[in-house]
């Protein structure tokens, strides 16, 4: 269930993602020929519902008790029909289906938005799958926006790290001056973006934690498993902002320098490096946040 969650996290994150910073990122022929959109999207639409026909077995074999193959054709039926969590499976099983035919290589006109927007959706429902819809009032509702915004910026976050990871990672006898100049403005459009992301992220993350730790249990982290999966994923967040600070103000202004000066091979190597490790760390995170998922919060103890 874990490997599931993560990779469900990843995928769905990185479907949203990649989507909007095509919209955001990138101009017209650009979203297919400087950066292969289309099967990406595509590929990780399938992979999607492969994910979450998965993820149904699971759930209907933890909540009967009994394997998840073969498959309890009655305990599914259960859980479709009767249960929020069967509800969003079902939404993101349609928006799933609608952002891989959009991304189909027949689509015209505003596909792209409409990947985003599907892709988001699906994205979102991950909430009832953890500990976001499991509340109750106020509180409760309060902890499910917060938690379907912190999905979405999350996500934002994941795609557009891969989008840039494309550009940067280009071969280098298909790297021209139209090329460097695309990465630079994808840089830097990400620069402007993940501000805001950013700042949804910790707002969003500040709720979540209240909810899920409460002030009084902050003292006695390290002292159970969940606490310490916690710190070391905010130790691993605060690494990636060190990293996009890095690749906003400067590894990103030495690269348009570079760019001028037409001597870019250092700096985008820099640049590689840079969203590489990022990248490894947006990875460890969501792996932290499908096990931390399966764990009880220390507010429940």
């Amino acid at each position: 269930m874990i490997a599931v969650r993560f990779a469900l996290y990843a995928v769905l994150g990185s479907l949203f993602g990649l989507s909007a910073f095509g919209l955001y990122g990138l101009r017209g022929g650009e979203r297919g020929d400087a950066l292969p959109l289309r099967p990406w999207l595509a590929v990780l639409a399938v992979a999607g519902l492969a994910l979450s026909a998965v993820q149904l077995a699971l759930l209907a074999g933890s909540m009967t008790g009994t394997p998840a193959w073969p498959v309890d054709a009655e305990a599914i039926g259960m859980l479709l029909s009767g249960s929020s969590l069967g509800a969003a499976w079902k939404a993101r099983m349609t928006a799933l289906l609608v952002a891989g035919l959009a991304a189909i290589p027949a689509g015209r006109g505003t596909w792209l938005g409409v990947v985003a927007v599907a892709a988001g959706v699906a994205l979102v429902t991950l909430a009832w799958t953890g500990h976001g819809a499991a509340g109750e009032g106020a509180p409760g509702w309060a902890h499910l926006v917060a938690d379907l915004l912190h999905l979405l910026a999350s996500g934002a976050w994941l795609g557009a790290l891969l989008g840039l990871v494309l550009l940067v990672t280009r071969p280098a006898d298909r790297v021209d001056a139209a090329h460097l100049a695309l990465t630079h403005r994808g840089l830097h459009g990400f620069g402007l973006v993940g501000t805001v992301v950013v700042a949804a992220i910790v707002a969003t993350g500040l709720v979540n934690t209240w909810m899920l730790i409460g002030p009084g249990n902050v003292p006695e982290l390290g002292a159970t498993l969940y606490g310490r999966l916690l710190v070391a994923k905010l130790a691993l967040f605060a690494a990636m902002l060190g990293l996009a600070s890095l690749n906003r103000f400067r590894l990103t202004p030495t690269f348009e320098r570079s760019i001028a000066a037409a001597d870019h091979a250092g700096a985008l190597g820099a640049l590689r490096a840079s969203l590489a490790v990022e990248t490894a760390c947006a990875v460890v995170i969501l792996a932290l946040v499908g096990w931390l998922g399966t764990l009880e919060p220390p507010v429940s103890m």
